[in-house]
């Protein structure tokens, strides 16, 4: 493959397993023939450099025409639909990856169900992040915030909602994907997990809005998912708090202002 046809990342050797778990992840998305991702070329060590390098297809990424947030939600929707291949309906994956910088816990939940998946976001997401910003030193009141939302997790699910284990990209801003010349909806940079698909929705929904006619064409796939929004904040407040523990300042403040809101919500 030409250098011009070729994406090249590259990491300290020492981060090689970060760009692992990307090349994985992609590999996985792929698998599903749901939704497009860039294909992996290769990854490992490079013999001249000594630097860790993953190596896929550049992506000639075009700005989105009116019917790509339609698209991009059916093929969403397929995604989060979509049997996963690991699991066997429970919430979690075979090895931690990562979100952004930071190591993302990923060990399997015991079974399926809304009491499973209350147990790994109580502890895989919420917890792990909040035991990382304690070492970091962050605020005890932050802390102490986050508790209170992990005892009213099942509170936040008394609607009956119960999340079905899905694949998802798990980082999915809208720098995270793209649309291709034919108008295809891309994927790139996750960080995924067997999940509830509105944990998806939510990080897509943190930092800006969807595109025009995506929640039509993903609910046609995925059906309504009604108590959604008291969620969403639940879900983006693991985010947040990421962003509090890579970039503290103000993410803190609005990591402390989402609890405050879960918590009168709840």
């Amino acid at each position: 493959m030409d250098e011009v046809d070729r994406f090249v990342k590259r990491a300290p050797a020492a981060e090689l397993a970060r760009l692992q778990a990307e090349a994985e992840g992609l590999a996985t998305l792929a698998a599903t023939q749901a939704i497009t991702v860039p294909a992996v070329q290769s990854c490992g060590i490079d013999d001249e450099t000594g630097q860790a390098r993953l190596v896929m297809d550049r992506l000639d990424l075009r700005p989105p025409d009116a019917g790509f947030g339609a698209r991009l939600g059916e093929a969403l929707g397929r995604l989060h639909a979509a049997v996963p291949e690991k699991g066997d309906g429970r919430f979690g994956w075979d090895a931690d990856n990562f979100i952004g910088a930071t190591p993302q816990v990923n060990g399997w939940s015991a079974f399926g169900g809304v009491e499973d998946w209350i147990a790994f976001h109580r502890e895989q997401r919420l917890g792990a992040m909040a035991r990382r910003l304690a070492r970091s030193g962050a605020a005890i009141e932050l802390l102490r915030a986050v508790e209170d939302v992990q005892a009213a997790l099942p509170r936040f699910f008394d609607d009956g909602h119960v999340p079905r284990a899905s694949l998802i990209h798990g980082d999915l801003w809208s720098g995270n994907w793209g649309m291709l010349p034919d108008g295809r909806p891309v994927i790139f940079d996750p960080a995924v997990s067997v999940s509830d698909a509105e944990a998806e929705l939510a990080m897509m929904e943190l930092f800006g809005s969807l595109p025009a006619d995506f929640w039509p064409a993903w609910r046609a796939v995925m059906g309504p998912h009604e108590g959604y929004p008291r969620r969403r904040g639940l879900y983006q407040l693991y985010h947040l708090l990421n962003h509090a523990l890579l970039f503290g300042g103000g993410y803190a403040a609005q990591s402390l202002a989402m609890t405050r809101k879960l918590l009168r919500s709840a």
